[in-house]
């Protein structure tokens, strides 16, 4: 449903004529006037760049709309004339005028919108008063973002988490005090390392990357050790699965050398470095390498978990499953394997650690020539997930199970499950995998 911008001169709200209401620049009652006309927060939320859940804070009243660029965004994408908001300021407004324009027309952000807006995020960061509770609601919104990511796909969860990148960039580029910058700055990491993991799991490596050092960027600049170390970590993932796995032992050793002091993101650094040396062969160092990442989670591993970048004692098993894949130790990752599913359940919540349990399984099976069985278990594999979630990240994994298959072998279930990684790639680029698909 589409806002009549005639409500705006003559609709009466609460008794009342609106324009009283936008005169103060009352967004909560603005919100509850459209929605009473039928229009849903989700609409509501696509026009102004929010999420729905923001949205529907605003209507209650739980967050308070203050920041003029906001305010702007707001006016535009609810065809609210500038005047009766007393926003006098022409500047700028292009780019807001451009983002509702995109909200209306269409169902998806193009990851050169997420370049442009990955760029302007270094950029603020460089470079800004906001009310506390308005940073607590920023932060209560990235810990959303942060539950919801593993289970949802990475095309909803890029737009979803643009929204959040677009307020953070605004409120940085203005000159704030040390404590709020690091707190902005920190939030930036982790909205940034979740849109590169995304991108990562999507396959679009060169972008992802770039996310990545827009994370450590901004880590650096929050001064939380812990935060430095996390993204680190998941930034050492990349190479493992898109490119040379001594880099992924590289960063991963950048991460340990933070800090001394043990946390479930250093568990997770030294267990990704155990699994990368491994898989280029360097037996004794991985083994060493499991001990320490043993140790550390001993130490300071997360509770039981599916929030986005806990480390677990599951996800601790989904790391050993493929360090003992890549050391040809069949019968330790077997057992690692069943551990790991048993914990992640019949139903898991995070189904691409079971996906990619499922698939350094067909690993293990391929090493010990078993290779229908192999071929079948990840066919399997990526057949259970989502459609939306047969991302590249899952379809390469299975393309390694078919070269570890000996040629003469290639016939039958390994010939079926080149055919549907093939079938899954074209599909995936119908639905637009490297696009993200915005919420109603």
């Amino acid at each position: 449903m589409q806002v009549d911008p005639e409500w705006w001169s003559s609709g009466v709200w609460n008794g009342r004529p609106i324009g009283e209401f936008l005169g103060r620049r009352d967004v909560t009652a603005a919100f509850r006037f459209l929605h009473a006309r039928g229009v849903s927060y989700g609409r509501i939320a696509a026009l102004v760049g929010v999420s729905p859940n923001r949205a529907a804070e605003i209507a209650k009243g739980v967050r308070q709309v203050t920041a003029y660029e906001v305010l702007e965004r707001i006016a535009v994408g609810l065809s609210i004339p500038r005047p009766a908001m007393g926003l006098g300021r022409t500047e700028d407004t292009g780019a807001v005028q451009a983002a509702s324009r995109a909200s209306d027309a269409g169902t998806s952000v193009e990851v050169r919108d997420l370049a442009r807006l990955r760029l302007e995020l270094d950029e603020a960061l460089a470079s800004a008063s906001v009310a506390p509770r308005h940073l607590d609601l920023i932060e209560e919104s990235a810990g959303e973002h942060m539950r919801m990511y593993p289970s949802a796909s990475p095309q909803v969860m890029l737009s979803l988490l643009a929204a959040d990148c677009r307020e953070v960039r605004v409120l940085s580029r203005r000159r704030q005090p040390a404590v709020v910058q690091a707190r902005l700055s920190g939030v930036a990491a982790l909205l940034a390392t979740m849109c590169a993991d995304a991108l990562m799991r999507l396959g679009d490596v060169g972008e992802a990357r770039r996310w990545y050092r827009t994370a450590i960027h901004a880590a650096d600049d929050s001064g939380q050790a812990w935060l430095r170390v996390l993204v680190r970590a998941q930034a050492a993932m990349l190479p493992y699965y898109f490119g040379d796995p001594r880099q992924t032992v590289a960063v991963a050793e950048e991460a340990l050398a933070v800090t001394p002091t043990a946390s479930p993101s250093g568990a997770l650094a030294a267990a990704g470095r155990a699994r990368a040396l491994a898989r280029v062969g360097a037996v004794g160092q991985a083994r060493a390498a499991i001990d320490q990442a043993r140790r550390m989670f001993d130490q300071a591993g997360d509770e039981d978990t599916d929030v986005a970048f806990r480390f677990p004692a599951k996800r601790l098993l989904l790391y050993l499953s493929g360090t003992y894949t890549w050391l040809g130790d069949t019968a330790e990752a077997y057992r690692v394997q069943d551990e790991a599913l048993r914990l992640y359940g019949a139903a898991p919540a995070v189904p691409i650690d079971a996906a990619l349990i499922a698939l350094d399984r067909s690993m293990c099976l391929a090493h010990d020539r078993r290779a229908a069985e192999a071929a079948a278990t990840a066919r399997e594999a990526i057949a259970d997930l989502p459609e939306i979630q047969r991302t590249e990240i899952v379809l390469t994994r299975a393309t390694d199970v078919v070269s570890a298959i000996p040629g003469s072998n290639r016939r039958g279930e390994v010939t079926a499950l080149t055919d549907y990684v093939q079938v899954c790639r074209e599909r995936a680029r119908r639905l637009g995998s490297a696009a993200a698909a915005l919420g109603p």
